[in-house]
């Protein structure tokens, strides 16, 4: 997936959405995005619409509506600070493989008490994985997670590899405190 191209003005509004919204007040009023920019409620109105577009901020209408992010909204913004985002390893049969790099890990059928499956997304291209072949990924830079598992799927077109996860490892030291 990738990330939408902002523009200055769509990121400081998108921000503030993002850090006016909270568990109390989940919605954020045009308004509230206004005095905080010190912009007029029409112009972040017409940006606001831009974001909707993209799938960044949900509009609720009703006199107790506003605005409020989508996941996506995070994820757009904590990948824009990232202008040299750490490695993240594959293996593929015990070979690193080069040009490939982990994006993001989905774990998705964590509840099963049999399975556990795993769509990664990387960066690079997944052509040259196959359905039954072993993978491992990571570590990753912040917690030293490893996975790894059989490919059951892959798909060139989104750079996906759905996994049989085998395996979880992280460090063993113990965590810092906060």
């Amino acid at each position: 997936m990738t990330t939408p191209q902002l523009s200055q003005h769509q990121r400081r509004i998108l921000q503030s959405v993002v850090e006016l919204a909270n568990d109390e007040t989940p919605l954020v009023s045009g308004s509230d995005i206004a005095d905080r920019l010190d912009r007029n409620p029409g112009t972040i109105r017409n940006q606001i619409q831009s974001l909707s577009a993209l799938k960044l901020v949900e509009g609720v209408p009703g006199p107790r509506g506003g605005y409020k992010p989508t996941a996506a909204a995070y994820r757009t913004l904590d990948s824009e600070g990232l202008d040299d985002p750490a490695d993240v390893p594959v293996a593929q049969n015990d070979q690193a493989v080069r040009d490939v790099n982990v994006e993001k890990i989905d774990f998705v059928t964590v509840h099963s008490p049999t399975q556990c499956r795993a769509e990664v997304t990387v960066r690079g291209s997944v052509r040259h994985f196959s359905q039954g072949e072993h993978v491992t990924l990571g570590p990753t830079p912040s917690t030293d997670l490893q996975v790894s598992g059989t490919v059951e799927a892959v798909e060139p077109t989104s750079g996906t590899i759905t996994l049989d996860v085998g395996r979880m490892t992280t460090s063993t030291e113990p965590m810092a405190a906060d």
